[in-house]
């Protein structure tokens, strides 16, 4: 019981850090990497699709048409980028989408937009999460504004 509860606190402290990473050149970079797989990029997508609500790696296979073997990987691959978190449930593992640190990716990538006049450009101040992913504050105007 102990050890479950540990895991949890261990979960949300990983969840908290994620969502308040420093996106620099070298994270981007590495995230870039990491969907530069067709597959990769299919399964992030299913998940973002998901929600908050994720999916057991079997379920994950069963909806990619991909054998468990060869998903292992990529399911690796991303939860070492940070693009996934992880939590066992019983014998099964549930991954979800880390869509906080996709946030962080596409304000890094836009952080300059028209040469730091954000007003001519799109509203990137309304980029946030949805409340159901457990996060409702906008973030972006929080670090920019």
């Amino acid at each position: 019981m102990a050890r479950v509860k540990a895991n949890q606190c261990y979960l949300a402290m990983i969840q908290l850090s994620m969502y308040s990473c420093i996106m620099d050149k070298q994270l981007a970079t590495s995230i870039f990497e990491s969907l530069a797989s067709g597959v990769r990029l299919d399964v992030y997508r299913l998940l973002v699709k998901k929600g908050p609500d994720g999916m057991v790696a079997g379920e994950i296979a069963t909806a990619l048409d991909i054998p468990p073997s060869n998903l292992s990987f990529h399911l690796k691959t991303l939860t070492h980028a940070n693009l996934l978190t992880v939590e066992q449930e019983g014998r099964f593992q549930r991954y979800r989408a880390n869509m906080p640190l996709m946030v962080d990716l596409v304000k890094y990538l836009t952080e300059e937009c028209c040469s730091g006049n954000t007003g001519q450009c799109a509203d990137l101040q309304q980029l946030t999460i949805s409340p159901e992913w457990g996060l409702s504050r906008n973030s972006f105007a929080q670090t920019n504004g």
